[in-house]
């Protein structure tokens, strides 16, 4: 079983000449663009340190992730993406994502806000910390955004 250290949230935007490689290259500009994602739910685990920056990772390792990606191929359209945690005070908490075409920087963001609290509420608890990070775009040819919660040793 993975037992994660370190989580870090972190977010990309880029063109590219197709939609799957626009979201190379936003994976890219996030800096897991040469890591293999295994998605997982949405769950902070409690020992879990957030830091601000990724460790170097190594080439092709299968880490666990919370992440939402918007591609779009539509001209002009704007395209977000944003994940946060809510954490309480023991370290467990929960981590919820939001992305859309048409969708504001300020809309996923107030969204994953939104679910963070519903979802903590529901287990009977308030979370004493919230994070978010975000990503907009106004699409050329073809774009992505991604934003994603990273787990690693």
């Amino acid at each position: 079983m993975f037992d994660p250290k370190f989580a870090c949230l972190v977010c990309g935007a880029a063109e590219g000449e197709t939609e799957l490689n626009a979201f190379d290259n936003a994976l890219l500009e996030a800096g897991i663009g040469d890591i293999n994602l295994v998605k997982v739910s949405s769950i902070m685990p409690p020992n879990v340190k957030v830091v601000e920056k990724l460790n170097p990772l190594p080439k092709g390792a299968f880490l666990p992730v919370v992440y939402a990606a918007v591609s779009s191929s539509n001209p002009g359209a704007i395209i977000s993406a944003a994940v946060g945690f809510g954490r309480c005070q023991d370290g467990f908490g929960v981590i919820m994502e939001d992305g859309g075409v048409g969708k504001s920087e300020e809309e996923v963001r107030k969204e994953v806000e939104r679910k963070i609290e519903f979802a903590l509420a529901r287990r009977g608890l308030r979370p004493d910390e919230v994070r978010i990070v975000s990503v907009s775009r106004q699409v050329k040819k073809c774009a992505s955004v991604v934003a994603a919660c990273i787990f690693f040793e």
